[in-house]
């Protein structure tokens, strides 16, 4: 009986885990991070954001920070309120929902004459593009399903 209870956590885990485990974390700008002068259009067009994932955006505080805008506020560089800003240096962004989203920095011309902005389009799990991501987890799954086999066997 203990094992066929072992066997059912092992299942829950090998259904449950790939969700969890296949979550990508987006360094924003990679090894540049969150600066002025990048392009961050070019940097975002071979990624794939999925509802799940996370961007974190790192930069050396007060020099710059991150707010989040609609189309618009993203076209015309418009600042929100100061107290809308995210200012860590280290600040992480769930991608809780899919469409499209807008980062801007918010410090003097850094988003109008620098190019220090961000816009990603973020699609749900099941509607994502085959990737990497598609392989990797398809794989896991027919590991998992060979791990299940194997410990029914054994028991």
């Amino acid at each position: 009986m203990a094992s066929l209870i072992n066997l059912v956590i092992l299942a829950i885990f090998a259904v449950l885990l790939p969700s969890i485990a296949m979550a990508t974390e987006h360094i924003v700008g990679d090894d540049k991070g969150w600066t002025i002068d990048f392009d961050y259009e070019n940097w975002a067009k071979d990624k794939v954001f999925v509802v799940g994932d996370t961007l974190v955006f790192k930069y050396k505080a007060p020099n710059h920070n991150v707010f989040k805008v609609d189309g618009t506020g993203f076209q015309n560089c418009t600042v929100p309120p100061i107290n809308e800003a995210l200012t860590t240096g280290n600040d992480v962004i769930p991608l809780a929902t899919s469409g499209n989203k807008w980062y801007i920095c918010g410090v003097g011309t850094h988003c109008s004459e620098h190019g220090q902005k961000l816009t990603i389009n973020v699609t749900e799990s099941s509607t994502a593009a085959p990737s990497a991501r598609a392989m990797i987890s398809s794989g896991y799954l027919v590991f998992m399903a060979a791990m299940v086999g194997v410990a029914a066997i054994i028991v």
